[in-house]
C-alpha cells in the first residue's frame, strides 16, 4: 500500500493540535486495513482568511504544491492529499519526523562577519539584539538548491525555516505549502542564496519534464484545474517559462518583501 493510498483511504483519528500554528493544523493517526500512520490534517473550515488568496483554497495549494514536486521527481512534499475528514474536507499530510542528528540538521544559521564561510551560503544580514546584526546563511546543499527551484516555480510566499524537516534517512522534505501559486510574484524564501547563479543541469532536466506535463490536456494540468486557478495556471506555466529561458535562479523582484517574517 503506498503512502497516497493510505492517506485517501484510511481513517483519520484526531490525537491533537499543532499549537504553534496559525490555521488549524491536527495531529492524528490514520489506518486503512491494518496499515497505520501518523498524518497532518489541516480541514479548511479552519483556515485564517487572507487578503491575497481566495477563501478556503489553502488545503488545494497544498496538494498542488505536492503533485508539482512529484512532477519535478524531487519527492520534496511528504504524500499530500485532499480528502474528507472529522470537520470537513482538507488536507492530509503524511508526518515526516525531523531528524534529531545535528550535523543533519544544520541548514541554516547567523554568523558573524560579511562572508558565510566554505559550505554556506549568504543570505542578508539580520538585527540580532543589542545593536548587532549577523549574517543570515544557508548551506550550500543540493537538497536546498532544489527546494529553491520548486519554490521559485510554486511562487511560495513564505519559505521559513522551521518549514525544513532533514530525516533520518537523509532527506530533506519541506511544509507548509498554503500561500503559494498566486498569479502575482510573491516569493518570500530564506533560500536566495543562489540567487542569479546559473541553474544546475538536472533543475533544467527536472523543469524541462514539468513544463510538458503543464501542457494542456496532460493529466498534471488537468489536476491542477481542481486545485487552483485558471490565472494560476497561466501564471505558473510562465513562471516554469521563465527559469527555462533566463537558466537562472530567480532573485528578489523588489516589488514585495524578499524574505518571510519571523524567519523560522
Amino acid at each position: 500500500m503506498t503512502p497516497h493510498e493510505l492517506l485517501t483511504l484510511g481513517e483519520l483519528t484526531v490525537r491533537g493540535r499543532v499549537r504553534e500554528a496559525s490555521n488549524a493544523v491536527l495531529y492524528c493517526t490514520v489506518e486503512y486495513e491494518g496499515v497505520s500512520a501518523a498524518c497532518v490534517y489541516k480541514p479548511v473550515a479552519g483556515e485564517r482568511p487572507l487578503w491575497d488568496f481566495p477563501d478556503g483554497t489553502l488545503a488545494q495549494r497544498e496538494v498542488a504544491a505536492y503533485e508539482l514536486s512529484e512532477a519535478m521527481g524531487w519527492g520534496l512534499v511528504p504524500p499530500t492529499v485532499l480528502r474528507d475528514g472529522p470537520y470537513g474536507e482538507g488536507m492530509c499530510q503524511l508526518w515526516v519526523e525531523a531528524s534529531e542528528d545535528e550535523a543533519d540538521g544544520r541548514l541554516l544559521a547567523l554568523v558573524d562577519g560579511e562572508e558565510p564561510g566554505q559550505g554556506w551560503k549568504a543570505v542578508g544580514f539580520a538585527d540580532v539584539g543589542e545593536e548587532r546584526t549577523a549574517l543570515l546563511v544557508h548551506a550550500d546543499d543540493e537538497r536546498l538548491r532544489r527546494l529553491a527551484v520548486l519554490d521559485a516555480v510554486i511562487n511560495n510566499g513564505d519559505r521559513k525555516g522551521g518549514h525544513l524537516l532533514p530525516a533520518a534517512d537523509g532527506r530533506l522534505y519541506a511544509i507548509d505549502h498554503g500561500v503559494t501559486f498566486n498569479a502575482d510574484d510573491k516569493l518570500r524564501t530564506l533560500l536566495w542564496g543562489w540567487a542569479g547563479e546559473p541553474l544546475p543541469e538536472e533543475a533544467i532536466e527536472a523543469l524541462r519534464r514539468l513544463s510538458a506535463e503543464l501542457a494542456e490536456g496532460r493529466p498534471l494540468a488537468d489536476r491542477l484545474v481542481e486545485l487552483i486557478t485558471p490565472a494560476e495556471i497561466d501564471a505558473l506555466r510562465e513562471r516554469v517559462a521563465d527559469l527555462l529561458r533566463t537558466g537562472r535562479h530567480r532573485e528578489p523582484s523588489g516589488q514585495w518583501p524578499a524574505i518571510p517574517w519571523p524567519p523560522v
